[in-house]
């Protein structure tokens, strides 16, 4: 698909839903693991007998970060063989609008991405796209982030 059919297709899905992810669990291992490769080890997201004992939330929960890092996951942008668009080479995460964190995720919830494309422009070389993504939790009325995210797509 050439850039001028890209920009076509996403001119036409401006103010809808343009992507929804399959729901993943938030394991311990995995806020272990952002624990470990960002040095937060706040006890209420890795001890988990003190945040049984000492945390509103009866557990411990995953980190604001960690969930907003899974939008590229849940997003599909990831997946060399699976491009979010035929044509692109590469997709390049630009920066945040907004940002908000309105419920904690605990730990063995399951999370998905829900997005809704805002605006799309050329730059050179490619388009940029503007989506408001929000994860939401399973079974909860709240999402854990509602985020305006801005990502370049190169073909």
């Amino acid at each position: 698909m050439s850039q001028q059919d890209v920009l076509a297709q996403l001119q036409s899905m401006i103010g809808n839903e343009i992507h929804s992810s399959q729901w993943i669990p938030v394991t311990s291992q995995r806020v272990q693991a952002f624990a470990e490769a960002t040095g937060d080890h706040q006890w209420i997201h890795v001890d988990e007998a003190r945040a049984v004992r000492e945390s509103p939330y009866g557990g411990p929960i995953a980190h604001g970060y960690l969930t907003l890092s899974l939008y590229p996951m849940l997003r599909g942008l990831v997946e060399e063989a699976t491009p979010v668009f035929p044509g692109v080479k590469r997709v390049i995460n630009y920066g945040i609008n907004k940002l908000r964190f309105p419920s904690a995720v605990r730990v063995g919830s399951c999370v998905r991405a829900r997005c809704t494309l805002l605006t799309v422009e050329e730059i050179t070389g490619g388009l940029q796209i503007t989506e408001n993504c929000t994860i939401e939790i399973q079974d909860e009325a709240k999402p854990a982030c509602a985020a305006e995210l801005i990502m370049r797509l190169y073909f």
